[in-house]
């Protein structure tokens, strides 16, 4: 097994900061439906020192493992960065202690870079999930058409 896929398992053992952040300034959603591939990523901004900066990161992810592992180690990373300083950072410095993603995986990184991305860009106000009654497994139910497959979220 190699040095990656251990890490990867250890990620996915324990992801931090998963689930919807009601109180949250931002949230950005990428992914398709169809292929089942989706990441949505929770921003929540405070003052320090003057700078807005990220206080709080969540998601939720379908469909990868891996881009389950990365949003979890990418959540942590972006703590204390401004909004311009977390645009910069590649997928490679999403991945925090992963390291670098094998050649089929670098999808998973894109994904999570793009959910980033596309919550820091302003174009996704925050809509709290509780009150919109909109989650990621919703949102993914109405995108599918008639007889396709359902998911389901199983209670812990």
């Amino acid at each position: 097994m190699s040095d990656f896929e251990d890490k990867a398992r250890a990620a996915l053992s324990n992801p931090q900061n998963v689930g919807e952040m009601p109180d949250a300034d931002s949230v950005g959603t990428v992914g398709s439906p169809d292929c089942g591939d989706m990441v949505r990523m929770w921003l929540k901004f405070t003052d320090k020192d003057g700078k807005k900066v990220i206080d709080r990161a969540s998601f939720q992810a379908f469909g990868c493992q891996t881009a389950i592992a990365v949003a979890s180690m990418a959540t942590q990373l972006l703590k204390g960065k401004t909004a311009e300083e977390a645009a910069s950072l590649k997928p490679d410095e999403l991945t925090g202690d992963l390291g670098p993603l094998p050649p089929m995986k670098i999808h998973c990184g894109q994904l999570v870079e793009n959910a980033l991305k596309n919550a820091l860009d302003g174009s996704a106000p925050a809509t709290p999930a509780p009150a919109s009654g909109e989650t990621l497994a919703s949102s993914i139910n109405q995108a599918k058409p008639k007889g396709s497959i359902r998911i389901v979220p199983l209670e812990s």
